[in-house]
């Protein structure tokens, strides 16, 4: 794989984990779940956010590595 391949499934999982989030809210909201089903989607959805924060920190790192990049190859010339 390259890398914008991986970049493109990142980003897609990200999509992917922020919808299956909304999924979750809207559920947890119509409050038609027993207790133990609310608590296990309550769950899933705390490990969904770490995942996401996660992700996005790697996204701000790598724009910010890229931004330095751009920035140093621009003043060499």
């Amino acid at each position: 794989r390259n890398v914008k391949e991986k970049t493109v499934n990142k980003f897609l999982n990200f999509e992917q984990s922020m919808l299956r989030l909304t999924e979750i809210i809207e559920t947890l909201e119509r409050n038609g779940s027993d207790l133990e089903s609310s608590i296990d989607l309550f769950e899933e959805g705390l490990s969904l956010v770490k995942q996401c924060d996660k992700q996005l920190k790697n996204f701000e790192t790598k724009v910010s590595e890229l931004m330095v990049k751009y920035s140093n190859d621009t003043e060499s010339k």
